[in-house]
Parts: structure tokens; C-alpha cells; sequence
């Protein structure tokens, strides 16, 4: 964390102490903040600063322990910058339908960092980016992304975000709030850090009723495999997704029947053939995702009705909600 970051987000609430500090190299004014601890004016609890990155936490362990040890495994996989393609931008400005423009000079909320893929494409817009996820993979974040831009990443609980009410221009979360015990509380956490005026844009997994290669497998799998060790299920998953995803290419190509047969199968494989990716880079998505899918403790889709359900509020101005390219996006304007 910057010194400056620290007069500027937190100077009013916590007090600071300084174990190990280093000049900013890109700022002769400013300081990096490498070890500390913030310590709450009122209540007087303090929170470590660990590898440059508040703390906010109750417990060192937390039901996102899976997120953590995937995104510092594929710290870079999904990123635009290392893949040569604009997968994660493409996602990202046709879902929020948001402009680089209206961005500029902004202070935006990202929950559920991960890696940072969407924390790169947020921070090319010349915004302030707040960020922070509730496993250690904001270490993957802050090392993917410290140096590119005015950011700060913090380690946090959804539940408790350390900033008030009413603060931020935009509020960005794909990808995160089916992942939480209790996505509706989760929405309306992240939508009351929201400025009036502003916007939120977030998407969740869709409810599927029928048979797909997807959801299939891996609602058949799931009782199983988020009660493993997640090191365990990622060496499973790395052991048999180079055997089989040729062999669920090939069955996936097949005319009007192959995505119902892997379905029956019930082998879980997330095989991306459409996207460009070479068969390296497709192999690392397909182990990814499938950990991805499988792993986390907590995983509740919801059909495009719900999802509306979820964001009703007096306080929405405009509202928009559709099929996006990850299930359900849902763009709310704050009245």
C-alpha cells in the first residue's frame, strides 16, 4: 500500500504504524508500505499489512481458500497482455457497456479480484481502482498489477468492505457473487458502497434446466469434489485433462450430438474451442476452469428472473439485465 493511499482511503478511520517501508520508484514523494498495521480510531482492532496489502480479516482461513491457491497457480493465464487476445476487454466492455471515457479519473470498486485480468483492463482507463478479493490471491494481483496504474488492492470480506457507504463512482464483480454464502447479501453490500448517480455492473452463473457439457458434469461432481483438499483436486485435474480434453474435442465436434454426449458423460472439461487460444493456452484454461468449477465451497446459479429479483431496489434509477457472455449480467444505475 502507498502512503498515499493511506492518507487518501484511510487516514480518517485508521491510525498507521510502519514496520518496513521502501520509496516508490515511480514516486520520489511516496512510500510502499511493505509491513504494518492499520488500527481502527474507534475500536481500536488493528489489521496487518502484509506484502505491501491490507488485511482485513477476522481469521486467517476463509471459504475462498480454492480462489487463492488457483489464481497464484495461473497467476496470468487469463490475462489479455499474455494470452494476445482481448477475451477478458471483450467480457468486460460488452457487458458493462461502460466506456473508457466516462471511466477516466473515476474511483471504481472491483469485488472478487482474483489475478487481476479485469483489474488490468479497469486500470487502462486512467480510473482509481480499489480491489480486493477474499483469498490470497490478491498477492497474484498485486504482482500482476501494482505498478500500472493508481491502485489499490486490499484483502477483504465482501460482508465488511472497509469504506463507507454511498463512496464509490462504480462498483465492478463478475464472477464472484454466486461464490459467497449469501449472494443477495452479497449484491446489496457491494451495491450500498455504490454513490448515488453511480453504476454497478456485475453477472452470475446461469440455472440451467436442461443436459450441457458445462453445468452437467459439473453439478454431478460438485458434492464430491468441494469437500477435497483443493492442492488434491488440482493434481487430479492436471493428471487427466491432457488424456482427455483431445478426446472431448473430438466428441464436441460432432454435429448436433457432441455436446449431449459429453453431458451424459459427466466428465468434467472446460473446453474453450471458439476463443483463439493456441492448444497450450487451451489445456491451462481447461484445467483452470475445471478447478474453477468444481472447487469452491460455495456455487448457486441463477436463472435470468432471479437475477432481477436480486437487484430490486427503490433505489435503482435504471436497470438492465440480459444473457451475457458468463450467464446472467445485470448494469444497475444508482438513483
Amino acid at each position: 500500500m502507498k502512503l498515499s493511499h493511506y492518507k487518501r482511503f484511510f487516514e480518517d478511520r485508521y491510525r498507521l504504524e510502519i514496520i518496513e517501508s521502501i520509496l516508490d520508484p515511480n514516486n520520489a514523494y511516496d512510500k510502499i508500505i511493505k509491513q504494518g498495521k492499520l488500527i481502527d480510531h474507534k475500536t481500536g482492532k488493528e489489521f496487518k499489512i502484509v506484502n505491501s496489502i491490507p488485511r482485513f480479516l477476522d481469521s486467517d482461513k476463509n471459504y475462498s481458500d480454492n480462489f487463492g491457491l488457483q489464481w497464484n497457480k495461473f497467476k496470468k493465464t487469463q490475462f489479455d497482455s499474455y494470452t494476445g487476445l482481448p477475451l477478458s476487454g471483450k467480457r468486460f466492455w460488452e457487458n458493462t457497456k461502460w466506456t473508457k471515457e466516462e471511466l477516466k479519473g473515476k474511483v471504481i470498486l472491483e469485488a472478487g479480484c482474483g489475478a487481476g485480468r479485469f483489474t488490468e483492463i479497469l486500470i487502462s482507463t486512467g480510473a482509481t481502482i480499489i480491489s480486493f478479493d477474499l483469498s490470497n490471491a490478491v498477492e497474484a494481483n498485486y504482482e500482476n498489477n501494482n505498478d500500472k496504474g493508481d491502485l489499490l488492492i486490499f484483502q477483504g470480506d465482501i460482508y465488511n468492505i472497509p469504506f463507507p457507504d454511498n463512496y464509490f463512482d462504480y462498483v465492478f464483480c463478475y464472477g464472484v457473487l454466486q461464490h459467497t454464502p449469501d449472494p443477495d447479501e452479497s449484491y446489496r453490500q457491494i451495491f450500498n458502497k455504490l454513490k448515488p448517480g453511480g453504476k454497478i455492473s456485475i453477472d452470475y452463473y446461469l440455472k440451467f434446466s436442461s443436459l450441457t457439457p458445462w453445468s452437467t458434469p459439473k453439478y454431478f461432481w460438485r458434492p464430491v469434489a468441494k469437500k477435497m483438499a483443493p492442492e488434491k483436486l488440482l493434481r487430479i485435474i492436471k493428471f487427466y485433462i491432457p488424456f482427455w480434453l483431445p478426446v472431448d474435442t473430438l466428441i464436441r465436434k460432432i454435429p448436433r450430438f457432441g455436446d449431449r454426449i459429453l453431458a451424459f458423460m459427466r466428465i468434467p472439461c472446460w473446453n474453450y474451442l471458439d476463443m483463439g487460444l493456441n492448444y497450450s493456452q487451451r489445456k491451462q484454461w481447461a484445467i483452470l476452469d475445471t478447478f474453477d468449477a468444481l472447487a469452491p465451497a460455495y456455487d448457486y446459479p441463477k436463472t435470468l428472473d432471479e437475477v432481477s429479483k436480486m437487484i430490486q431496489s427503490h433505489q435503482n434509477d435504471k436497470t438492465e439485465v440480459f444473457y451475457g457472455s458468463n450467464g446472467v449480467v445485470a448494469n444497475v444505475t444508482k438513483k
